[in-house]
């Protein structure tokens, strides 16, 4: 059933995703070190805004139940190493500093090869433990799979760590500064593009899992 509730995001589905963002991310150690303080109710919607807004079109955001869970991916680049867009304008100078600082961490580890990137992922509280997380996932991992390819995602939450090895995920390296960043990679699930979404080449990686 929870399979079933998986679809590519439209454009209707902006606010709902925004917030369903919002509320995952409020404690979690990169959004805090980027939008630290109050920075975080007034910059985290325009930053999640703006990685759906460059992501929908490509057809590589899945989400469940209308918004509940989201999984913002990023096909394959042609194989040259994936480079984050900056970003976005609108934000504070000092979190985009901070921002571009993590992005050129997470940068360094990743490799010269193409790849499926699992950008933002994230599940409302109020349907935490209900594995929709876990489907919109599955998503972007079928897509990889059909294509023969590796995923990729990084995390800065240690309680994520263990939950996504249980997934089958597999550490790569610890990345220490400008915070502990934990990048991790994974084999892809089998499956047809079709089942996982499309296979359409999107702008390269962000981060925020």
């Amino acid at each position: 059933m929870l399979e079933r509730s998986v679809r590519p995001a439209t454009v209707d589905d902006r606010t709902r995703v925004v917030e369903t963002f919002v509320a995952a991310f409020v404690d979690d150690p990169a959004l805090g070190f980027f939008f630290p303080g109050a920075m975080y109710a007034e910059c985290a919607p325009t930053f999640v805004g703006a990685l759906f807004d460059r992501r929908v079109g490509a057809g590589t955001v899945w989400v469940a139940d209308g918004g509940a869970a989201m999984a913002m991916w990023d096909a394959p680049t042609t194989g040259t190493l994936a480079e984050f867009e900056a970003p976005s304008p609108e934000l504070p100078a000092d979190a985009r500093a901070r921002l571009e600082a993590y992005d050129a961490a997470v940068l360094g580890v990743l490799p010269y090869r193409p790849y499926w990137y699992l950008g933002v992922l994230a599940t409302h509280p109020d349907r935490a433990g209900q594995g929709l997380g876990r489907a919109v996932m599955a998503a972007g991992l079928r897509a990889a799979g059909a294509a023969g390819l590796p995923a990729y995602l990084e995390t800065t939450n240690p309680a994520n760590v263990d939950l996504y090895r249980r997934l089958g995920w597999q550490i790569v390296q610890p990345v220490p500064e400008p915070l502990p960043i934990w990048v991790m990679t994974h084999p892809g699930l089998p499956g047809s593009a079709e089942n996982g979404g499309r296979r359409s080449a999107g702008d390269a990686g962000r981060i925020t899992t």
